[in-house]
């Protein structure tokens, strides 16, 4: 007998060798054709592959996260089948879920495919999934499966193959298909009851851009058709609010193949916005006792070496400057966080000077593969709103508090009201990938568990999520479509100060090491404005607004007043523009809905004569006349109301 722990921490006994869908069936029929993936003392687990020691197990369903990656890895597998069964010849690289669905990276092998044959596709894999052959897992050897993937001319998989280690290697098979994979899958094929193909795209093999170039190919699937019709209902609204088109629209950046791809352009409006996100951050800031430091955009590459990041992100990093003269190698700044450390290394420390808080907008810039840039959420310079606290051990747990106040305080005044907590922990099977002893490791995980339990924040634990450095706390929030954005992130480190052989002097007089606490609540400021755009639509709140009103004089003989009407509100801290082109207001107005400025001030000769604006408001009309100081005092009300 093996005794099974639930996460309720109710213990049931079954007979050795029993599966999760099993174990499913035996406590309710309903759930057992709802659950999707399992996990047995937390590692991804088969729902068929038998359970045989003592064990821990969670069973998920379509909500949970396991759930879905489950049934879209299952998905890549049924393209892949339909795929083999449309254009013989087709060899296959890779097929993970990502997060919404999943994709396939395909050597077409001579066959075309296009967009047109997407419904074709569709239909092929509806019919297999309609079928419904369970997807079996079977352990290989990897002289086997060199074989039986040679002998398929499957090269591709071949070169995955001869990188594996004999006695971890694992397929998969649905009917006619069988894939190198570890997993884990959804029992059988007829759970996938609607799918898409999404998109094509080109992808080099491994990433590699001197290797051949794939297709990719997208899809997604569901459990049932509604739901497909609702995300679809979904993506529709997600173009409406794209920010590469938002921004466009609102003259907030722009991209210029002369400057660079990836490299935004922050024109005056989206200037003036990114100015007053910075503004609002150093306020708090300020407030919580933080240092404003400045760092330059380049450093020596020993930098970068001694801190790590280049043996991590080396090859993901612009390639290093030579100078001849002196021999040295430079870089591209890839993180702040190796120029903080200096920063507090620069003089000797004592207790009494902890916690250090050195804040920095820092920009940084990372070379990420053109045909992974998109719009200002994957660029290749990018700002972070980033802060290292160096504390005495004692002191992390508070600071770390502190840290959380603050995100959370920006998330209620920008309406990211819905967020949950993930603690990103080290893959203890895969220490390798991380730096660092196993006793700071525990340390630090240990103070993110607790201060998320003093908190009484119910964060998820993610293994394997970790930086490679040290353990974190990452928010994630749902826009107003219900999309998942990474935002706010807090890291424990005790590595780097051990790297950098950073000291301060205790009360004892003796040298103590600090801890380093990393944070960036933006996350960057890029990748920020564009959720944000998403999130709101374009429609900032009042007081982040670039500009809060613009005025529309009916004709050029009001133009005038105009311009001194917007001199009084901007001496009143209202941020107002003119729109004094030579167009009928009709036109003015539609074009200004556009650029979503919240409210519009159309100005005649009635309103010249009365020192009054009509005021618009944005989406909901007209809001009749009021003075220019009545106007002023009532958005500076608003103003003050929303922050």
């Amino acid at each position: 007998m093996i005794n099974i722990t639930f996460p309720d921490n109710s213990v049931k006994q079954f007979e050795a060798g029993v599966t999760p869908l099993e174990i499913a069936r035996s406590l309710s029929p309903q759930l057992a054709k709802e659950v999707l993936a399992a996990s047995v003392n937390e590692q991804e687990w088969d729902l068929t592959r038998p359970i045989e020691a003592d064990a821990t197990i969670k069973l998920f369903k379509w909500d949970d996260p396991e759930g879905k990656h489950a049934f879209w890895h299952s998905s890549a597998h049924l393209l892949a089948e339909a795929l083999q069964e449309l254009y013989p010849g087709v060899k296959f690289g890779i097929g993970p879920a990502v997060e919404n669905g999943f994709y396939y990276d395909i050597d077409p092998n001579g066959n075309t495919i296009t967009a047109d044959d997407f419904p074709k596709i569709e239909a092929k894999m509806l019919e297999l999934a309609r079928r419904d052959d369970k997807i079996v897992r079977a352990d290989i050897s990897k002289a086997d499966a060199l074989k039986f993937f040679g002998d398929r001319n499957e090269e591709y998989k071949c070169e995955l193959i001869s990188e594996l280690e004999d006695g971890s290697i694992t397929t998969y098979t649905q009917g006619a298909f069988t894939d190198l994979c570890r997993g884990p899958h959804i029992p059988s094929t007829g759970l996938i009851k609607a799918c898409k193909v999404m998109s094509l795209a080109g992808a080099y093999w491994r990433g590699d851009e001197k290797r051949n170039q794939l297709v990719r190919v997208y899809g997604i699937t569901f459990p049932k058709k509604k739901m497909l019709d609702e995300y679809l209902v979904l993506l529709e609204e997600a173009k409406k609010r794209d920010h590469r088109k938002l921004g466009k629209e609102m003259e907030l950046f722009a991209f210029s193949q002369n400057v660079g791809a990836g490299l935004p352009l922050w024109l005056p409006k989206g200037a003036a916005l990114r100015d007053r996100l910075e503004q609002f951050l150093r306020k708090i800031q300020k407030k919580y006792g933080y240092l404003q430091v400045i760092t330059p955009h380049i450093g020596n590459k020993q930098l970068y070496v001694t801190s790590g990041h280049y043996a991590k992100y080396g090859k993901d990093s612009f390639q290093p400057i030579h100078t001849p003269q002196e021999g040295e190698e430079y870089m591209l700044k890839p993180m702040n966080c190796p120029h903080h450390c200096e920063i507090f290394k620069s003089a000797p420390r004592s207790y009494r000077d902890l916690p250090m808080r050195l804040a920095e907008f820092g920009t940084v810039y990372r070379y990420e593969q053109t045909g992974e840039l998109h719009g200002l959420t994957r660029v290749r310079g990018f700002t972070q709103d980033d802060a290292h606290l160096f504390c005495a051990p004692e002191q992390i747990k508070d600071e770390f508090l502190k840290v959380m106040d603050i995100i959370l305080y920006i998330f209620g005044a920008l309406k990211f009201d819905n967020y949950e907590a993930q603690i990103s922990l080290r893959d203890p099977k895969n220490k390798e990938k991380y730096i660092g002893s196993d006793e700071n490791w525990h340390l630090a995980e240990q103070a993110i568990i607790e201060a998320c339990a003093e908190k009484g924040i119910n964060a998820r634990k993610e293994l394997g999520e970790a930086a490679f450095y040290g353990p974190k706390l990452d928010f994630m929030v749902k826009d107003a479509i219900g999309r998942r954005w990474q935002l706010g992130t807090i890291q424990v480190d005790y590595n780097l100060p051990e790297r950098f052989q950073l000291e301060y002097t205790g009360a004892d007089n003796q040298k103590h090491r600090p801890v380093m606490i990393h944070r960036a609540p933006f996350g960057s400021l890029e990748r920020f404005v564009a959720v944000l755009l998403e999130h709101t639509a374009g429609k900032f709140p009042l007081w982040l607004a670039p500009d809060q009103a613009i005025i529309l004089p009916i004709s050029e003989k009001f133009n005038d007043y105009a311009h001194k009407v917007a001199e009084q509100l901007n001496e009143a801290d209202v941020r107002v523009t003119v729109d004094d082109r030579n167009e009928k207001i009709g036109r003015k107005i539609r074009d200004n809905e556009l650029k979503r400025v919240p409210y519009m001030l159309i100005v005649g000769e009635k309103e010249a004569a009365n020192g009054e604006v009509s005021v618009r408001k944005q989406g909901e009309g007209d809001k009749g006349t009021m003075t220019v100081a009545q106007f002023a005092d009532e958005i500076n009300r608003l103003v003050k109301e929303l922050q």
